[in-house]
């Protein structure tokens, strides 16, 4: 790449679980939520921003292109060009890394990317036998007796939708749900139920401990609702989350003996992230301080019954390009699908087989100490809107490496349908420098 890229803000919308209907905000809602308060904290207007790229995956019928909509809204001006990507759980990421290549390339200068979603207002969907039997109804051409012959065709259960997520959450071309391949990867790499539970509640505390520690100041900003609630945190989080708590939980996907439940899987959520990327040359004409920049990104597949390994696969390219090894990396976001999920991907990197003989390294990789993974909790505690889930956790990186001082970290996820993106991003120790 040509030219540097910087990270120079971001902030996001709180994450909001759905608790059995639609929630307050659309999709373009909860991105003019956190866009508003982002771009009145810049030192310019919002017609200078060059391109708008957003990712979203459930787009909903009354916000087509959810990034243009949003960028007139944000008053970006009807000249600022925007467009929508759609890479499921990595769409948030791919907005900002499109940003980052359009930048570098020279083609723009002040870009803003991230992602949303409102998981809430997910559409539900009429069966194929339904959907045939009310063509029939609307295409009949034999006047009124025509259409009460085929009326009487009608049965009870055309009544009964499919919801569209559960359909979204099933890959179509293995027919397994999620949950489903992170049991999978539970079964290959031996994570046992024990250490998932484990997992979520640690995920758990560390978020609810930066929210006592008001360590994600900055990043949240709070969104208002059109009845005048405030919502001004993560509502997802269980500071009380204990394992023999979670130990009481069924099995989801795989009863009675399958390690994912309800209660280690990521949440359903509704939620929004915006990241400002500019060149050297918008960090100079508009007096930017750049916080963090971006070095490399990449994106891997992998068979998608085994989806949840796409992080080491993506971020294990990155570490061979940069000339780097795991102990390198201060700091990890992997987005907590699953815990089952994040903890096979560690135990992928440890392994001396599956180094060797998938990622083509001369031994295992190494260990990641837990420390320096999530440190501040996930998906798991926080929820996982899909489409802005990949941009969360790249600035949340940079609001965490600059809390804990370290210079480089990866944020990376695994993708349905069998991918894993991962973003490296070295954090700008002098503020005022952009070199």
């Amino acid at each position: 790449m040509s030219r540097a890229v910087y990270i120079v803000d971001g902030a996001r919308t709180p994450f909001l679980k759905v608790r059995g209907g639609p929630g307050p905000f659309t999709p373009v809602d909860l991105a003019v939520q956190c866009g508003r308060p982002l771009l009145l904290r810049q030192p310019f207007a919002p017609e200078a921003i060059d391109q708008v790229i957003l990712g979203c995956v459930n787009v909903i019928a009354d916000e087509a292109n959810p990034a243009r909509v949003a960028a007139l809204r944000l008053g970006c001006g009807a000249q600022t060009s925007a467009f929508t990507v759609q890479i499921n759980c990595g769409s948030g990421m791919q907005a900002m890394d499109t940003a980052y290549r359009y930048i570098a390339d020279g083609g723009r200068d002040l870009i803003l990317a991230g992602g949303t979603e409102a998981l809430s207002h997910a559409p539900l969907v009429l069966r194929q036998d339904a959907l045939e039997w009310l063509a029939a109804m609307q295409g009949s051409k034999e006047g009124p007796l025509g259409k009460l012959k085929a009326a009487a065709g009608f049965r009870p259960d055309f009544l009964k939708p499919i919801v569209g997520l559960e359909r979204g959450l099933t890959d179509p071309i293995t027919d397994l749900g999620m949950g489903q391949t992170a049991e999978v990867l539970a079964h290959l790499f031996g994570v046992s139920r024990e250490q998932a539970d484990a997992y979520a509640v640690e995920s758990h505390q560390r978020l609810a401990r930066a929210q006592a520690e008001r360590w994600l100041e900055g990043e949240l900003v709070p969104a208002f609702a059109r009845d005048g609630t405030v919502h001004d945190h993560d509502d997802g989080v269980r500071p009380d989350s204990a394992p023999d708590k979670l130990a009481k939980l069924r099995p989801v996907f795989e009863p009675p003996y399958g390690k994912v439940t309800a209660g280690n899987s990521s949440q359903i959520t509704d939620g929004a992230c915006w990241t400002i990327l500019a060149s050297e040359d918008a960090v100079a004409r508009y007096r930017l301080t750049p916080r963090a920049k971006i070095l490399d990104s990449q994106w891997s597949a992998l068979d998608p019954a085994i989806m949840g390994l796409g992080p080491v696969l993506a971020a294990t390219e990155l570490l061979k390009r940069g000339g780097l090894v795991l102990d390198d990396i201060d700091l990890w976001e992997l987005n907590e699908a699953f815990a089952a999920q994040v903890l096979a991907c560690l135990a992928a990197w440890e392994d001396d087989g599956f180094c060797r003989e998938v990622l083509g390294l001369d031994g295992a990789a190494g260990r990641i100490a837990r420390e320096r993974i999530n440190v501040d909790g996930g998906a798991i505690s926080l929820g996982h809107p899909v489409g802005a889930s990949g941009a969360r956790i790249a600035l949340h990186l940079v609001q965490a490496m600059e809390r804990h001082g370290g210079e480089l970290g990866i944020a990376t996820e695994c993708i349905g349908g069998g991918q894993g993106g991962a973003m490296l991003i070295e954090r700008i120790a002098n503020m005022g420098a952009a070199a």
